[in-house]
């Protein structure tokens, strides 16, 4: 059985000497810190099962390093140590989320006791999460390129809070996953996660999906419906593909937000919701708003935080374990897959392609090798045969015939359109960056766009 890892937290090292004898004695690893200040830096890079935190300490106290944790989204249970203990300062720390609180110096078999229920207590924890995440399909988001953790140290980040968040990429790229990260690390765990796909629901019928309607509000609405929002009500909202919702929808949609508050269709009863709303897109909302498809306040209530989720194409590092991983999923699924592996030169010869469809695409070719695939190790042959070319790149400029153009300005506009039109595909269609690199304004890159038709 592993042994736990308790931090100490106390200025006054006789407390903390006499602590270290006592914890280590039962078989506890320890680990010790003198401040609050050390104790936030300690925590925040590494992980500890229990931390046994004094109250009143020179520089940022007890409380003040709880209230931080607490705000972070701190699993791990705190045992709060105080000389001078009150019942408002019990209660504060409670408040706090303090599992427990003993006065110093503590008693003996008290401190053991309190320390032994808050370690089997967080085991349970860690269970029923792992347990939760298995039934609920959340996979863990995989790889090991910047961009992706860039993306694990910004859930990490926001998921305590109750911010909006926009998750923009390509199709297939797993913006639902990291959705679902963002709910999973959230106060909201033990709620639902409840996904909308705009662009799977006729306009007609979204409002009546999103906000539910009463018997008899339309043809066809022969008893009442709960809608998306109000099954949320205390967890998440995942309105996915809003890119495709009509500007009609997306005026009662920002109305729910902006009030907490929605009515069924046909109904006229008005019914509180506290729903935390992430949106997802493979649209540049920015170009739909120039464009007039999309609602720029909106927008802004949405976009709080962005995540971009970037192309396959664009972190190619992370296709072995990703491919691996697809593959160890498919042998604990079905018993046929048993002993089948990729050998190392399938796994680099899976890099040789462009992967448009992205992650959702090369899940798709792991199942397909290992089903077809002769033999029980992948082998490089076994990629070419079975996974389609790489997509051939555009032609050149320089392939260009000059006879194609009649005047100097069709010429110009056509090499202007192709120059534009590469560099937004270097930054992934990123206007703002885009605009930035080519020292242009914004405005003026999307009337570019416009005259040239040009499209991602």
């Amino acid at each position: 059985m592993a042994t736990h890892k308790i931090l100490l937290v106390d200025d006054e090292i006789s407390i903390r000497k006499a602590l270290r004898e006592i914890l280590e004695f039962e078989k506890y690893k320890i680990c010790e810190s003198s401040s609050g200040n050390e104790a936030l830096e300690i925590l925040g890079e590494n992980d500890f099962d229990l931390v046994l935190l004094d109250i009143k300490m020179k520089g940022k106290d007890g409380l003040e390093v709880l209230e931080k944790l607490s705000r972070n989204g701190f699993e791990t249970p705190v045992i709060m140590l105080s000389g001078h203990g009150t019942i408002e300062t019990a209660m504060q720390a409670t408040k706090l989320g303090a599992y427990d609180f003993l006065e110093k110096p503590p008693d003996l078999n008290r401190l053991l006791v309190s320390v032994r229920n808050a370690l089997d207590k967080n085991q349970l924890v860690v269970k029923t999460t792992s347990l939760r995440k298995k039934i609920n399909g959340v996979t863990e988001i995989l790889g090991k390129s910047a961009p992706i953790d860039r993306i694990r140290n910004t859930i990490a980040k926001v998921a305590p809070t109750d911010a909006r968040v926009l998750i923009t990429g390509e199709n297939g790229t797993g913006k639902e996953l990291v959705a679902r990260w963002i709910h999973e690390q959230s106060k909201r765990n033990n709620a639902e996660f409840v996904a909308v796909n705009c662009a799977a629901i006729p306009t007609e019928l979204l409002e009546s999906e999103l906000f539910g309607h009463e018997k008899g509000a339309f043809t066809g609405a022969d008893k009442q419906r709960i809608g998306k929002f109000e099954l949320a009500h205390e967890g998440t909202l995942l309105l996915d593909e809003i890119g495709d919702m009509s500007l009609d929808a997306q005026a009662k949609v920002l109305r729910a937000l902006q009030e907490g508050q929605i009515t069924r269709v046909g109904g006229n009863q008005i019914i509180q919701v506290n729903v935390r709303v992430l949106a997802a897109t493979n649209k540049n909302l920015e170009m739909e708003i120039e464009a007039g498809n999309f609602r720029e306040d909106l927008f802004h209530r949405l976009s709080v935080i962005p995540i971009h989720v970037p192309p396959l194409r664009n972190r190619k590092e992370d296709i072995p374990d990703l491919a691996q991983s697809f593959l160890n999923d498919l042998t604990q699924k079905d018993i046929s897959f048993s002993g089948k592996s990729f050998s190392n030169e399938a796994l680099s010869a899976l890099l040789d392609y462009e992967w448009t469809g992205n992650v959702r695409e090369l899940s798709n070719v792991v199942e397909r090798l290992a089903i077809l695939s002769d033999f029980a190790c992948i082998s490089a042959e076994d990629v070419e045969r079975l996974v389609r070319k790489k997509t051939p790149q555009k032609e050149q400029s320089s392939s260009i015939n000059f006879h194609d153009f009649e005047t100097y300005h069709d010429f110009k506009d056509c090499m202007e359109a192709e120059f534009i039109e590469s560099k937004l595909d270097q930054f992934d269609w990123n206007i703002s960056h885009t605009a930035e690199k080519l020292g242009l304004q914004r405005s003026h890159l999307y009337q570019k766009i416009k005259k040239f038709g040009l499209e991602r």
